[in-house]
């Protein structure tokens, strides 16, 4: 029993089967991006990307992602430390501010432009509705994310 995490495999013993994602993350393997804020699935600060798709990781125990693909917000960087697109997006629309939504709300964004890689504002407000953000007043995020997707389509980098 395995589990690819930012391109790593990772064996999951039986013994680890009901550890928590979140905590596993953190604790095991010190990818302390991955933030705990409510550990009830509300707030989305412990987001990563599940097979492409934003899941909450206080969620889910490690059982529910055997034979899966996790991307953290370590695993988003470029190799040569380069920004993503969408981290550097964030920066230079002003979207970080204390920065503990930040890795979730920039894996939901990744998520979304998957999907959809020309949202609206609508459809940006919706695709992160479930990622609270207690400083910025999400208009900057909201412009992070169209800039984004923008910059991304312009210079064809879909991931």
């Amino acid at each position: 029993m395995n589990i690819t995490i930012n391109g790593k495999i990772y064996p999951v013993t039986e013994a680890l089967l009901e550890r928590n994602l979140a905590a596993f993350l953190r604790e095991d393997l010190m990818l302390t991006g991955t933030k705990i804020g409510c550990d009830i699935g509300v707030c989305g600060s412990c987001t990563v990307l599940v097979n492409d798709k934003a899941m909450r990781s206080c969620k889910l125990k490690l059982q529910d992602v055997l034979d899966k693909t996790i991307v953290t917000i370590e695993g988003l960087t470029p190799p040569g430390g380069t920004l993503h697109p969408i981290q550097q997006a964030f920066v230079d629309c002003g979207a970080i501010q204390c920065g503990f939504c930040t890795p979730g709300m920039v894996l939901s964004t990744y998520a979304l432009l998957k999907e959809n890689p020309l949202p609206t504002r609508q459809q940006v407000r919706s695709a992160l509705k479930g990622n609270l953000c207690r400083c910025t007043g999400y208009q900057q995020i909201i412009d992070a994310v169209i800039s984004a997707a923008e910059t991304m389509r312009l210079s064809g980098n879909e991931d």
